[in-house]
């Protein structure tokens, strides 16, 4: 199956999430990324696929949904860095210059992450999403200081536009011991 793009539905129920999920799955060719409960004790499932088979899964999970249902999106084309950003697989040695962007929303940051990664040559580090983070999400990015920057600056506008930005903040020359912080 190709994933070249994925599709989000935010619940605040978890029962309805598992409905939803069940859903997705039945009404396209789609895999599941994530689906679990986030904070604050609401319900997350991410889905993969092509865009054809998102945007029907999406629709078929929004329908079922309709009460629980607090947000959707779906990225065609997303940037293929977000897949290991989001498992924390991502291999980095190094950290050039430390990009973070934190949101207060789970959907804002992953569309956050896809225009990060797409604004400049950046690779994404991880992407932590809602869990033991009082239902906030954070992206970390490295590359070269002006990379950096630019990326956090279009990944912070997304999130800024829904007026959900915590905060963005680029760190020139990290110390090596915040990769072990990060990954």
């Amino acid at each position: 199956m190709e994933k070249n793009s994925i599709g989000l539905i935010e619940l605040s129920s978890i029962a309805a999430g598992f409905l939803v999920a069940d859903a997705m799955l039945k009404a396209a060719e789609v895999e599941i990324l994530l689906s679990r409960t986030i904070c604050s004790g609401k319900y997350m499932v991410l889905v993969g696929g092509d865009v054809a088979a998102v945007t029907s899964a999406v629709e078929a999970g929004t329908t079922i949904g309709e009460g629980s249902v607090i947000d959707t999106f779906i990225i065609p084309n997303v940037h293929p860095s977000i897949f290991p950003a989001l498992g924390g697989t991502a291999k980095v040695t190094t950290l050039e210059a430390l990009g973070i962007i934190e949101s207060f929303s789970v959907d804002s940051m992953i569309e956050a992450a896809d225009a990060a990664a797409k604004a400049a040559h950046v690779q994404l580090v991880e992407l932590r999403l809602a869990m033991a983070l009082g239902g906030k999400a954070f992206v970390t990015l490295t590359g070269d200081v002006a990379a950096a920057q630019a990326a956090v600056d279009a990944g912070a506008a997304v999130v800024a536009s829904k007026g959900l930005l915590v905060n963005k903040v680029v760190i020139p020359a990290p110390r090596r011991e915040l990769l072990s912080e990060i990954v």
